[in-house]
């Protein structure tokens, strides 16, 4: 006699619910990052949506890389606070920043890369119904480490330059004190500061951060402060962190990434900088995610570390991106399109309100539902063959209109693709009004 089951469900890809952090956080739905995916673009399309570099780090960081392989001990499990000279390494970049002699054994904290550092400060501190309040637009896996872990994320939109001004800068994208203050409330838990941020390429000033600063002493608020972008400050700005103001060191977290540094985004190695009391409670989740972080490009990036001040490696990386910048912005130029200069990090936000689409032009379902930007950003993929990523995605519902007439190009690219797509750039002409 059979014992099997019948199968009585009519459809059985229902059988078993899907959770509803994923709905909540938009993870079910098809990103930006697919829909202008390589794969669903011209194959001779030249990308400058994604972040990703098309040059290699510095020969002699992946010399170091490879040197780490022909070692036994970095070819397997580092300690998961990371290895000790990476944090040796890291105490002495950044403990002249912060004002304080860094403690390596408690007080920093190697990750598989930033983007699962700060994963885990989420899984250590929200609790379900806690509130995070992100600046929009924002860099849309913050929304997924916040709803994964159950808690709500509050937005508070950066307000876009005016229109009066002619050529506006990323500086020109401000914060309304009020609408933050507002925004706050009893179970508000958490605030996620992005500077340089991405996508605006914002600097915050000393005077925002120091308001920032205030309110979440005022109502006991952690801060997680994402400085990936750290080393591509331009135009003499200063980059200041916000764990280094009075008061702030106690309930900051520094988020830090050897990708972005050092033009090494496949390698996934970051590292968070702040107190035993948050980095402790920290590192209980992420030795439960990935229990630690790459051995060997840890090593790679502790020697990157350890030579870019002899080598002035990051004096010159900014100015290399400088260059490139140049190119990408003197396109716009040549067009007469507004865009945001970006003080920091390597994002242009262009705003594409005057492109004019022909009427009877064909978009993909993929589209359906989603803002202008996304139509506008398809159609020129399609063709003038250059993408960039539309940034109503980074966006909630509420304030999405904003993002719609702004698309995000990434200038992490060689001078030669960039001065290609510069001049692929100039048949937008006939479509602006």
């Amino acid at each position: 006699m059979s014992c099997a089951l019948e199968n009585t469900s009519p459809d059985r890809k229902k059988t078993i619910a899907v959770s509803s952090r994923l709905k909540e956080g938009r993870a079910l739905v098809e990103d930006v990052w697919s829909i202008f995916g390589a794969a669903n673009l011209p194959t001779d399309c030249i990308s400058l949506g994604q972040g990703y570099m098309n040059f290699a780090p510095p020969k002699w960081i992946t010399d170091a890389a490879k040197e780490a392989l022909d070692k036994i001990a970095t070819n397997h499990y580092s300690p998961p606070r990371g290895l000790l000279r990476l944090r040796e390494a890291l105490k002495q970049h950044y403990g002249s920043q912060l004002n304080r002699d860094l403690d390596v054994k408690s007080e920093i904290l190697v990750t598989s890369g930033a983007d699962q550092g700060q994963y885990s400060v989420c899984t250590a501190f929200v609790e379900p119904g806690d509130e995070v309040i992100l600046f929009e637009p924002f860099f849309d896996p913050y929304l997924r480490w916040v709803t994964f872990n159950g808690g709500k994320a509050v937005f508070v939109a950066l307000h876009p330059p005016a229109d009066t001004i002619e050529k506006p800068s990323s500086h020109d994208w401000t914060i309304d004190l009020e609408e933050l203050r507002a925004a706050i409330t009893p179970r508000t838990k958490m605030i996620i500061v992005n500077t340089p941020h991405n996508p605006v390429g914002k600097v915050f000033t000393k005077d925002e951060l120091i308001a920032i600063a205030a309110l979440a002493e005022q109502f006991n608020l952690l801060v997680m402060s994402d400085e990936v972008y750290d080393c591509l400050v331009f135009d003499g700005k200063e980059h200041v962190r916000i764990a280094s103001l009075p008061g702030m060191w106690d309930r900051t977290v520094t988020v830090g990434s050897a990708g972005k540094s050092f033009a090494a985004t496949g390698w996934r190695v970051g590292w968070l900088i702040g107190p035993k009391h948050i980095l402790q409670p920290t590192l209980s989740a992420s030795t439960r995610i990935v229990f630690c972080a790459n051995s060997p490009l840890q090593e790679a990036a502790a020697a990157g570390l350890e030579l870019a001040r002899t080598n002035l490696f990051f004096e010159t990386q900014r100015q290399e991106y400088t260059e490139r910048r140049a190119v990408l912005c003197e396109a716009f130029d040549r067009l007469g399109l507004k865009y945001s200069l970006p003080e920091g990090s390597y994002f242009v936000l262009l705003d594409v309100s005057r492109v004019q689409m022909p009427e009877n032009y064909s978009f993909p379902d993929s589209l359906i539902g989603r803002g202008r930007d996304f139509r506008v950003g398809w159609f020129m993929a399609n063709t003038i063959g250059v993408s960039a990523l539309p940034i109503s995605e980074f966006y909630s519902e509420e304030h999405a209109k904003i993002g719609e007439a702004f698309i995000r190009f990434a200038f992490c690219k060689d001078l030669d693709l960039l001065r290609n797509a510069a001049e692929r750039l100039q048949n937008l002409r006939k479509y602006i009004r």
